[in-house]
């Protein structure tokens, strides 16, 4: 949940502004579930992965599957930890190292979340991801002060219910934002 006496931003969404080139994030939105003094992590939410599918993470993990979850989407969460298997999840959180992101939000990747998931018991509301992205000490914070990043809470209509090809215009939106009017020159007023 977000921290604002802290000024950590668990529970926001990071949006890439338009002169954001780094192309791991260029015109990406980003969860983040860990903000502290050591640095930030956080889950691309809108990067499909061009072939992988929930039958291969399946597989590979030697999990046992319905023909139903085999071809769930597997999205990529960032550049780090790429070997690794991140679920984002509505409830519920009963999960093995469930990691609460808002009192709705949740993230988990344990085995057992993706057993549920591959037998259709898993939760109502999930994305699976491969990798997540991380910041270092004040990282972050000079990269939103040099106008890389927009923030606002998360939006878990945003992440479960619209497409992984909207995310980031219908994320700005909810700002209040045209993503047609923004430019890819940072300024400071």
């Amino acid at each position: 949940m977000a921290d604002q006496k802290s000024g950590f931003l668990n529970g926001h969404f990071l949006i890439a502004m338009p002169g954001l080139f780094d192309p791991n994030f260029s015109m990406t939105v980003v969860c983040i579930f860990k903000h502290t003094e050591s640095g930030a992590v956080g889950i691309v939410v809108n990067r499909a992965h061009t072939y992988l599918s929930g039958k291969d993470i399946f597989d590979e993990l030697e999990i046992k599957s319905i023909s139903a979850s085999e071809s769930i989407p597997v999205f990529l969460g960032g550049p780090v930890h790429i070997g690794e298997v991140f679920v984002l999840h509505g409830p519920p959180f009963k999960w093995k190292g469930c990691i609460k992101i808002t009192p709705s939000l949740a993230l988990s990747n344990t085995r057992d979340i993706l057993e549920s998931i591959a037998m259709g018991n898993g939760p109502k509301a999930f994305t699976i991801y491969i990798g997540c992205a991380g910041w270092g000490k004040s990282q972050l914070e000079s990269e939103i002060t040099k106008n890389f990043w927009l923030t606002c809470p998360v939006s878990e209509n945003i992440i479960f219910d619209i497409s992984v090809e909207t995310r980031w215009e219908k994320a700005l939106k909810s700002l209040g934002i045209d993503p047609a009017f923004l430019s890819n020159i940072a300024g400071h007023a």
